[in-house]
C-alpha cells in the first residue's frame, strides 16, 4: 500500500521503503502487474525475497527491479514469504532473519545517506 501512495505522489517524510517480501502475485499465479506502479516510486526501495516466496516468482521480479535504478534486490536462498527455511537449507530461521536485519542496517545506512545528500531530496 505505502508504494502505491508513493507511486502517486512523495511521502512526507519517507526517504526510503523496505519491502520484507514484496508480494508480487497471488500464490501459484505468477504476474508482475502488482508491481507496474514501482517505476514511478521516487525513493530508494529494497526487496528482501526468498527463493521459496510463493508470492513473488523471481523470473519475474528480477526484469521487473533490474530497470529501476531505486530498487534493491536482496534474495534469501531457500527462504519463502516469511523467510522461514526448511530444515535442510542447513541454517535457521533465526540466522536468516539476523541477516536480514543485517542487511536492513547496511542498506539505510548506505542508500538513505546518500539519497538525503542528494540534491533531488529537501532537507
Amino acid at each position: 500500500m505505502t508504494s502505491l501512495v508513493a507511486s502517486d505522489e512523495p511521502l512526507d517524510g519517507v526517504r526510503g521503503i523496505v519491502f520484507f517480501g514484496f508480494p508480487l502475485h497471488a500464490a501459484g499465479n505468477p504476474s508482475d502487474e502488482r508491481g507496474a506502479h514501482l517505476s514511478r516510486v521516487t525513493v530508494p526501495m529494497l526487496f528482501l525475497q526468498g527463493t521459496r516466496d510463493r508470492l513473488a516468482d523471481l523470473g519475474r521480479l528480477r526484469p521487473l527491479l533490474a530497470g529501476i535504478p531505486r530498487a534493491t534486490l536482496k534474495v534469501f536462498e531457500g527462504a519463502d514469504h516469511s523467510f522461514h527455511l526448511p530444515k535442510s537449507a542447513g541454517r535457521t530461521d533465526a540466522e536468516v532473519l539476523v541477516e536480514v536485519a543485517e542487511t536492513v542496517a547496511v542498506w539505510a545506512a548506505d542508500t538513505l545517506r546518500s539519497y538525503s545528500l542528494s540534491p533531488h531530496c529537501a532537507s
